[in-house]
């Protein structure tokens, strides 16, 4: 039976092996979706081919980031489990609740300019980051 000492060990090279991939798989999606943006307009002149390969690809790319994300919450340990899962849930529900409170206000032209989606996923990064650092605080 393996020690506690290796099993730490082994756990936090698993932990740092599934931190690059998700990593890898982060920035290829970011740069799928980059591309998927800003291609039509600065690369292939809003060809449709072109815009729809990208959408693809950067649909592939966020599959990818999304079983990379899997994988690397499996190999955390409990506590670590615990926080992410708090920190997801948190930021799901401000998505839901802040995301169709932003769409009502831009419906009933409650604020003058057009609800965007960009502006909601950055509240919920800055939510779910918050999420995670109150989770280190208080389980640390």
């Amino acid at each position: 039976m393996p020690s506690a000492e290796a099993n730490h060990t082994t756990r936090a090279a698993l932990t740092r092996r599934n931190t690059v991939t998700l990593a890898k798989w982060t920035a290829a999606w970011l740069v799928t979706m980059a591309l998927a943006v800003f291609g039509p307009r600065f690369i292939w002149d809003y060809a449709m081919v072109g815009t729809l390969s990208a959408i693809a690809l950067n649909l592939v790319a966020g599959f990818g980031m999304i079983v990379a994300n899997i994988r690397h919450l499996k190999g955390l340990d409990e506590l670590q489990q615990k926080i992410q899962l708090e920190a997801m849930g948190l930021a799901l529900g401000v998505a839901v609740v802040v995301g169709l409170a932003y769409s009502s206000l831009d419906i009933t032209n409650v604020i003058s300019f057009d609800a965007e989606i960009s502006h909601l996923v950055v509240i919920v990064a800055l939510t779910y980051l918050a999420g995670v650092l109150v989770g280190q605080r208080r389980y640390a």
